[in-house]
């Protein structure tokens, strides 16, 4: 048996997997399946697809509880915690540095280039995905139907209610076909070990030195906890994405609070767009914006939280009803729903990218070196980016 990954090899994976996650919750997702299936070999794919089902039923950023998923089932509580910072941190960071620019001149630099350049390739780094998960998990006509249906749907209809929809109903028809003979298509005996917790402090310290710079400019105790206790509580009632969250937050925010102003609320989701990872974190704007550095770290905190705590409880009980014939025959069901459900994601974000013969070049040629030559996404990304800076 492999010998158990350590935190610090945990957090280091997702913190680089985050530094170039942009372009949505899809493109990480598909990133996380990149590197630790495809190139880490930490888990199986109908492990990470168990974990996209049910990130995407629990409320939250959809990444990030996939983050704390991989990070639960690798190394218990503490995987959890040290994956989830390693997600969190590098978007929080870029947002920290963007909100002190914005607040002392006002504007955002411009990056409009570069990111004409990522999305194609964020496309393809999704397409990848999408297909090496088909090929283990797409096992036959029955499959393959339900694979197409989700993917027509979630095309034709979109919304996380036609999500939700499309989840419930695979695995009501998984449930009805393989409820005989569900099968897995893994081993059975892959279930990681989950050894004694290990908190390496130091190692983790160490990776929050670029942030140590930033002053605290105010430290309200009251202020500071209300701005966690108002983020927790609209985190529970994320489903379906930040975009779908974004009319929420922007009532409680600016309406009622009056935290921030209209155009700083706009802002602030711009400037979550041009950083990497989840669009909540533009979360930290309006903390900071509140009450320094210390609003920044507990409007984050509140935002992530809670959602994390609980995709923690559900994985944990999740390992026990797998084991149920009737489970493991609905999750047989919803696991090619999630990859035709990726599949659609790919559809959505390429046609976000500029019509022109060079997006369909980067496209391609990230295609090509994702499925030829396996190479990183975190060397993809950059690339694609610089070359939208020179192309358009």
């Amino acid at each position: 048996m492999a010998q158990p990954v350590s935190l610090w090899t945990l957090f280091w994976i997702f913190f680089r997997i985050a530094c170039t996650s942009f372009g949505g919750f899809m493109a990480m997702i598909s990133v996380v399946e990149n590197v630790v299936v495809e190139r880490k070999k930490l888990m199986a794919h109908h492990d990470i697809l168990d974990g996209i089902s049910l990130a995407s039923l629990l409320p939250g950023p959809v990444a990030v509880n996939l983050v704390v998923y991989v990070g639960y089932r690798l190394r218990a509580g503490a995987g959890a915690l040290v994956s989830a910072l390693g997600a969190v941190l590098p978007s929080f960071a870029f947002i920290v540095i963007l909100s002190v620019a914005y607040f002392r001149w006002g504007q955002v630099p411009a990056v409009n280039k570069l990111f004409m350049g990522f999305i194609p390739a964020v496309t393809a780094i999704i397409v990848s995905a999408a297909w090496n998960m088909s090929r283990k998990s797409v096992a036959g006509v029955r499959e393959g139907a339900i694979s197409l249906a989700a993917f027509a749907a979630l095309l034709e209809i979109g919304g996380f209610y036609s999500t939700l929809g499309i989840i419930v109903a695979a695995g009501t028809v998984g449930w009805l076909l393989f409820r005989e003979a569900p099968g897995a298509p893994s081993k059975p005996d892959e279930k990681p070990t989950k050894p004694r917790p290990e908190f390496n402090i130091n190692a983790l310290a160490l990776s929050t030195v670029p942030l140590a710079g930033v002053p605290l400019w105010s430290l309200d105790p009251s202020l500071v906890s209300k701005l966690f206790a108002v983020f927790a509580g609209m985190s529970v009632m994320l489903f379906g994405g930040g975009y779908v969250f974004i009319p929420l937050i922007q009532e409680i925010v600016v309406s009622h609070h009056k935290w921030v102003t209209t155009q700083e609320f706009v802002d602030a989701i711009a400037m979550g767009q041009v950083t990497p990872g989840p669009i909540l974190v533009s979360a930290a704007f309006i903390g900071l914006k509140v009450a320094g550095f210390a609003g920044a770290v507990a409007a984050t905190a509140g935002i992530y939280l809670p959602p994390a705590l609980l995709m923690v409880t559900s994985t944990h009980a999740l390992e026990r009803i797998k084991r149920s014939v009737a489970i493991q025959a609905a999750l047989r069901g919803v696991r090619p729903a999630v990859i035709g459900m990726i599949f659609a994601a790919a559809v959505v974000v390429g046609r976000t990218s500029v019509p022109v013969w060079y997006s369909v070049l980067i496209f391609v040629v990230a295609l090509y070196v994702l499925v030829r030559w396996r190479l990183d996404a975190v060397w993809i990304i950059p690339a694609a980016g610089a070359v939208g800076w020179w192309l358009y």
